[in-house]
């Protein structure tokens, strides 16, 4: 399943910090960027989408001839269920979906977690999403309602269907809740409702986004351990500022929600951008800080298409003659310490839904 190589030495992608944000990831890039706030900038927060000729209202058509090779219906159920084993189910982990409801039916089909209907089929199985349901794709508002819909049948069938708070789930609340409220952005004025239309939020979300949507995503946790691994959304160690636990940390952004602080609720949304702490000659250190502090031998995260991380994509003005870039499965790096989940579904890659332990 492996992408590059065990310890990722590759350069930073164009756009970004050289040699990446690493252990030194609070600070500012080495140029002003556009917006005054380093936190404020699609380069520094959120890497743009890239596909060539793929825009977030594009069909799925469209995407096929953009390097979707597994878009389309999931196979029966006949040929894809997942036999039923005695005592904890198989554990899944599913990357950044981003609004892409098609590819995710399509990915989930594969493994056997859906029929073709897009109900469970998996029973105990146990399966966990990293964040980010919305922005940049098609359909966000799709994805969370099959997201809670597998969740209410998983539980009922003896598995579950879990997700953790990603930095477009924070976003995508503090639109909704705060809309063009000012916020102390720390250089310049900055709202919810900006950031996220420069992050891609798509209007057709947010007609059809609704209180219990809001309240689902606002009660996600931030990070959990599940055998042996740490599953987090972002490869950033700013979640050690919330909390000594995983119980600590969990509690900590929830309450942050709860209170309603438009200010306080934009710090918590920065500091989940922050991102390639675990990529640089430090990352192993980074990465073993978060383990040694909240458990588990090995960390997984979505937040960062893997494609950047190995420095296979550069810039929005790359020759369009370029293919997609090509992902095949989870990305192995910090001395095997750190395992990446997003393929770059927005980018023309792949979204990733894989078994763990990953079979080295």
């Amino acid at each position: 399943h492996r992408t590059g190589p065990g310890t990722d030495g590759t350069a930073a992608p164009a756009g970004a910090p050289a040699g990446g944000l690493g252990r030194s990831e609070h600070a500012g890039p080495a140029t002003p960027p556009p917006h005054g706030d380093p936190e404020y900038t699609p380069t520094e927060r959120d890497l743009p989408v890239i596909a060539r000729g793929v825009g977030p209202g594009s069909t799925i058509a469209d995407l096929s001839t953009a390097g979707f090779a597994d878009a389309g219906e999931p196979e029966p159920a006949a040929a894809t269920a997942r036999p039923e084993r005695d005592g904890p189910g198989p554990l899944f982990v599913v990357g950044d979906v981003h609004g892409y409801l098609d590819e995710l039916r399509a990915a989930l089909g594969e493994q056997g977690l859906i029929d073709a209907e897009g109900n469970w089929s998996a029973g105990n199985t146990r399966l966990w999403f990293l964040g980010d349901f919305t922005d940049r794709g098609p359909d966000g508002v799709g994805v969370i309602d099959l997201v809670m819909q597998l969740s209410a049948q998983a539980a009922a069938a003896g598995g579950y269907c879990k997700a953790l708070m990603g930095n477009h789930e924070l976003l995508l609340i503090g639109a909704k809740r705060f809309g063009d409220t000012p916020v102390q952005s720390g250089a310049g004025t900055a709202s919810f409702q900006a950031a996220w239309l420069l992050n891609g939020g798509q209007r057709t979300d947010m007609e059809r986004l609704q209180d219990h949507h809001v309240q689902w995503m606002s009660r996600l946790d931030a990070m959990v351990e599940e055998d042996g691994h740490l599953l987090v959304h972002s490869d950033t160690t700013a979640y050690l500022e919330y909390g000594d636990s995983i119980e600590a940390v969990n509690d900590t952004v929830t309450e942050t929600l709860q209170r309603g602080d438009a200010d306080e609720c934009w710090d918590l949304f920065r500091k989940f951008t922050k991102r390639f702490a675990f990529r640089d000659e430090a990352g192993a250190l980074a990465a073993r800080e978060l383990l040694d502090a909240y458990g588990g031998e090995r960390l997984v995260h979505g937040h960062s298409p893997i494609p950047y991380l190995l420095g296979e994509v550069g810039t929005e003005d790359a020759d369009g003659g370029e293919g997609p870039p090509v992902v095949s499965g989870p990305h192995v790096y910090a001395d095997d310490l750190a395992i990446a989940m997003d393929g770059g579904v927005t980018m023309a890659g792949k979204l990733l839904v894989v078994e763990f332990p990953l079979h080295d």
